[in-house]
């Protein structure tokens, strides 16, 4: 509380309350995570073919081709990134989720196939605390959001 002038004011000064929209689930659904790769390796490369992951279900996707060179020291050359951004969404009762981002650096043995590095990206992804599961078919990979 801070006495200014003539009176005690609680302390948040001239700020309004904060309105709430209503829930919109078209709206809300369609909120997410913008999917971002980079390869950092001569010969691997990702792709990304489906650039967001919704709450509402909609599957991210990256694609990786080639054979990896792989990785001779402790750079960031021979590594494959695949980042998820952060986002926020309404939950149908009126709370606001914050979702964190993510970023994902996997180093790259010589030689490592396309499908084994997105097995890999796979496996870190659902061995993971955040709300992302994954699939691999192949060297494609499938990323979807995951309410806890």
């Amino acid at each position: 509380m801070v006495a200014r002038g003539g009176g005690i004011q609680s302390g948040r000064g001239n700020m309004k309350p904060k309105r709430t929209k209503p829930y919109n689930p078209e709206q809300e659904l369609a909120k997410g995570a913008t999917l971002d790769v980079a390869s950092y390796d001569k010969t691997q490369k990702i792709k990304v073919t489906a650039p967001k992951v919704t709450v509402g279900g909609i599957a991210g996707r990256a694609e990786i081709s080639g054979t990896a060179t792989g990785r001779s020291d402790a750079s960031i050359n021979g590594t494959l990134g695949l980042w998820l951004s952060i986002f926020r969404y309404m939950r149908p009762d009126g709370t606001i989720d914050h979702v964190a981002g993510w970023n994902i650096m996997l180093p790259l043995k010589a030689g490592q196939a396309a499908a084994a590095s997105a097995k890999a990206f796979v496996e870190i992804i659902n061995a993971g605390t955040r709300p992302y599961r994954a699939a691999a078919a192949g060297a494609k990979i499938k990323i979807v959001f995951t309410e806890k």
